[in-house]
């Protein structure tokens, strides 16, 4: 049998030194230094969850709007305005993408809305001529024209309910005692808001024009602007207590 050699204590220095400088090594070789990336998280304030609940009190009780996939620059808040129009005035900026209601003191409600190629073929003044809650729809010739899969057999209109385009409700704008044929009215698809839209006048998240009705009696004064912008003004925080 051989006896091993014994190392003496200058090679056992030697050998730790050089163990010390290669388990770093060895481990870095197994664990990944890349920093994997997280997933952006949102964060949605309380107040919008509240404002874009739920409404089980509705006639159709009404879900809750997913807005996680929403601009935030789109959801109800109160902000500084800056136009010359009278309190309680509607003002519909289309190139924006905005709908304000004219309040006192220099403040405006602004909703987010989504606009149609109807909402786009009429510009000017008017008055809220009727107002109708879960409203029944009737599509114009034109989009039966354009779509007709899915409008036609609705040419003799489809009942008001959570699958009708108009939402939860309708404001039908009339100028000199005569209907416009443009309406304000709710949606089936929130996604919509913010963006340029095959069909329909302007809609708004249907909690929106639940409020906005609410607020806005039959005879009242709206302003739709047609390819110019009301303003430019920076984003306000305050989204809770709209009163």
């Amino acid at each position: 049998m051989f006896a091993l050699p014994v190392p003496s204590p200058s090679s056992l220095r030697t050998i730790l030194r050089f163990a010390t400088l290669l388990l770093p090594m060895a481990l870095a070789a197994c664990v990944s230094t890349q920093q994997v990336p997280q997933q952006a998280m949102r964060r949605i304030d309380p107040a919008y969850m509240a404002m874009y609940g739920a409404r089980p009190d509705e006639p159709h009780p009404l879900p809750a709007t997913d807005i996680t996939e929403v601009d935030p620059r789109f959801l109800r808040r109160e902000v500084a305005y800056y136009g010359r129009e009278e309190p309680g005035t509607i003002v519909v900026d289309t190139a924006s993408r905005y709908l304000y209601l004219v309040r006192e003191g220099g403040r405006a409600i602004r909703y987010g809305i989504g606009v149609g190629k109807e909402g786009l073929a009429w510009a000017g003044r008017a008055r809220i001529g009727r107002k109708a809650a879960w409203p029944r729809w009737t599509p114009t010739a034109a989009m039966i024209k354009r779509e007709p899969e899915r409008n036609a057999r609705w040419a003799g209109g489809m009942e008001g309910g959570l699958s009708n385009p108009l939402g939860a409700r309708a404001l039908y704008l009339y100028d000199n005692g005569g209907d416009t044929m443009y309406r304000l009215h709710g949606t089936t698809e929130p996604w919509s808001i913010g963006q340029s839209v095959s069909s329909g006048c302007i809609r708004l998240f249907n909690q929106d024009i639940i409020d906005l009705y609410s607020r806005v009696p039959v005879g009242s004064p709206v302003v739709v602007l047609n390819g110019q912008r009301l303003f430019d003004v920076e984003d306000e925080t305050r989204v809770s207590a709209i009163r």
